[in-house]
């Protein structure tokens, strides 16, 4: 090969640049998206705008009131149920209030100190003998209270006991008698519908006797006429031979 061959001749690899495209460099879809998010965005704020101007140029009106009117048809029934659900709460309340204790603090003392004397008398020491006797407020007052005043407390505690012990018969008496009654009452409730359901069975058994009886007659009317018309068809046939 000559120089001028070699000169010439035809690289194997294509070692050129690549070609280049303008819609991969320049991307015009994005750019109008970019355009119409700051227009909304202007938009927007010119709105905000006009609605602050406004409102600055009135004079002393209240713009926030709200005009809207209920429209539920069932909003008086939700508010009866409400009053009623309240009222039955505050007799609730009520009932709890007038409620009387069953059990009496000053019953539930007085065992107490009864149950103290017993140990008293049981136990070989004193109750708390390690310890040293402070004096109490309470203890300086019944050290200076005589003996009469604390035999006159004792007393009215008893009598209170009594009276709430009598208090407690009687109502037990009055619920015994109330339940009796109650007893009473359901035995005759329960007498009036096995005579009620006797009385039905009674009219029942009645009208079905009845029934029988009028199938039997019906029955035997039936059976006689069946009895009584070949007879004459026999009667007859005699006197067309004759």
């Amino acid at each position: 090969m000559t120089n001028t061959e070699k000169r010439d001749a035809a690289p194997v690899v294509d070692t050129r640049a690549p070609a280049t495209f303008m819609h991969l460099h320049l991307r015009l879809k994005k750019l109008q998206l970019e355009e119409e998010r700051l227009s909304n965005i202007e938009r927007d704020n010119r709105l905000l705008l006009e609605k602050m101007s406004y409102i600055m140029r009135r004079e002393n009106h209240i713009g926030n009131r709200n005009t809207h009117s209920y429209k539920s048809l069932n909003r008086e029934k939700r508010q009866r149920e409400l009053l009623r659900v309240t009222k039955e709460n505050q007799l609730i309340l009520y009932r709890i209030n007038m409620r009387k204790p069953e059990y009496s603090h000053q019953r539930w003392q007085l065992e107490w100190e009864k149950n103290q004397k017993f140990m008293d008398n049981i136990s070989a020491y004193p109750i708390d003998w390690w310890v040293k006797e402070k004096k109490t407020p309470r203890k300086v007052k019944e050290e200076k209270k005589p003996k009469g005043e604390l035999q006159e407390e004792q007393k009215k505690t008893q009598k209170a006991l009594q009276k709430q012990e009598s208090l407690e018969k009687q109502q037990a008496e009055e619920r015994r008698k109330d339940n009796e009654k109650k007893n009473q009452e359901e035995a005759e409730e329960k007498e009036r519908k096995l005579e009620k359901e006797k009385k039905k069975k009674k009219k029942k058994e009645s009208e079905d006797m009845h029934k029988d009886d009028e199938e039997k007659k019906e029955e035997e009317v039936k059976v006689s006429k069946q009895l009584e018309v070949p007879v004459e068809d026999d009667a007859v046939e005699q006197e067309n031979k004759s």
